[in-house]
């Protein structure tokens, strides 16, 4: 038997529509096998709470072994995970093709899955996960000034932490009523350029974010888009992408959205378009999760050959000679924040480099999980472990004095300066996303 393996690892789709898998006995049997092949190997064990919640129920129990904790202390570490995914993709040395398949991520989900099934899940969770119905209420004019207000008013936000387990302290983000898919400006008369690794034009699926959040970021990938001479088109219809109710284990929800979502996406996917959001975590559902659920599902199977990061896209589209570099700002110091959404997908550091090819601009990189993750960080119980798992990260991108801080994901962004205030209150913190300073430095 080998100790590890050293193939890259690879993915056995998501049998969720099985019987078994919500088969609570066989559940527990899988939670034992992988929670001691864990426990014997420990290398995961500074990548967030899960693992050393894990390993300190082991050591604390009477036979230290996983047979000496109680089954329904297993569910301790489910609720630790928020299915970042990099334990799956650089650590473990069990994963497939190892005939251990050990699927920590996977099996996090299967076991949110029953606990969503069993009707164990908090009312908040299920109305944090719902960003779209969430966002489209905010917005909605004279309903987005009380809801910001709220957002920031200390005594209502000790209400929202008593009743519906929100922390006090966690900065929320704003919604505007000028929402990014209602006044999106999208140039005409550009003709399409194909290049070799590049369709030639581009179908942007706007995210729940950019559009009721932070529509700014969405105008600026236009800008950046028109600038370079790349036809742009919205989808006609959207729906959250759907890894907010993966994450909850709300399967049927999933699919629910995937068949609102795919529809018009494969139609454009298959007319030639690269598909393109500015959230790696819906990129990486379109191009991981969905096919692992619906591995036989030939129109999500052409959605995700169609997906593109941003930045992987023009980092090809500069290999194809077709990026403009007329660059007129330098950029200065950038703390560039690597999201483990963005990681998992395996393209490489493209925000990165396309950064660095603007003149008199550094891009100092830190590639460690941040620990908010989506709706994960918000929440009463799981703030401070939140904190505790940013606290690496708040240091390394305060050390370099940075004229802008910067992630792909605007959430991990937000909760990276809100650490390195609480760090030093003093820190003059400028949070820009990546495809805004490219913006910045074409001068748009």
């Amino acid at each position: 038997m080998r100790e590890g393996s050293l193939e890259a690892p690879t993915r056995h789709p998501l049998d969720w529509m099985s019987e078994k898998f919500y088969d609570e006995e066989d559940l527990f049997k899988e939670l034992e096998r992988v929670y001691d092949i864990c426990h014997g190997c420990r290398r995961c064990v500074n990548l967030c709470t899960a693992f050393p919640t894990l390993f300190d129920l082991v050591d604390e129990s009477s036979t230290m072994e996983v047979d000496g904790v109680a089954k329904e202390d297993y569910w301790k570490v489910v609720d630790k995970c928020y299915l970042c995914d990099m334990c799956y993709m650089s650590k473990c040395p069990y994963v497939p093709p190892h005939e251990w398949n050990v699927d920590f991520p996977h099996l996090m989900l299967r076991a949110k899955a029953q606990k969503f099934k069993n009707g164990q899940i908090k009312f908040r969770d299920k109305l944090l996960s719902s960003t779209d119905v969430l966002g489209k209420l905010a917005s909605i004019p004279v309903v987005v000034q009380t809801v910001n207000a709220v957002n920031k008013n200390k005594t209502t936000r000790k209400l929202m932490d008593s009743s519906l387990g929100i922390h006090r302290e966690r900065e929320l983000p704003e919604y505007t009523s000028k929402t990014f898919r209602s006044n999106a400006k999208l140039a005409t008369g550009i003709v399409e350029t194909k290049g070799e690794r590049t369709p030639g034009k581009v179908a942007i699926f706007t995210t729940c974010y950019v559009n009721y959040n932070e529509p700014d970021i969405g105008n600026d990938l236009l800008k950046v888009l028109e600038h370079n001479e790349i036809p742009t088109v919205l989808l006609q219809k959207e729906a959250c992408c759907g890894m907010p109710k993966l994450e909850l284990g709300d399967l049927d929800s999933v699919e629910r959205l995937m068949k609102i979502n795919i529809p018009s996406m494969v139609e454009l996917a298959r007319s030639g378009y690269a598909i393109m959001t500015s959230v790696p975590s819906c990129t990486l559902m379109f191009k991981q999760e969905l096919p692992l659920m619906f591995p036989d599902n030939e129109d999500v199977r052409a959605v995700a050959d169609a997906m593109f990061d941003p930045f992987e896209y023009l980092s090809l589209r500069d290999r194809d000679g077709l990026l403009k570099k007329d660059f007129s700002r330098e950029l200065g110091n950038i703390a560039y924040h690597v999201p483990c959404h963005l990681r998992v997908q395996n393209i490489g550091l493209k925000t990165k480099e396309c950064l660095e090819k603007v003149p008199g601009t550094t891009v100092k990189s830190v590639e460690r999980c941040s620990g908010h993750d989506g709706t994960w960080g918000v929440k009463t119980e799981y703030f401070a472990d939140s904190m505790k798992i940013g606290r690496p990260v708040f240091r390394q991108m305060a050390e370099s004095q940075p004229d802008f801080i910067s992630s792909d994901c605007a959430i991990a962004a937000r909760h990276i300066g809100q650490g390195m205030r609480a760090v030093d209150d003093e820190t003059d913190v400028v949070r820009k996303h990546p495809i805004t300073l490219l913006r910045i430095a074409y001068g748009l």
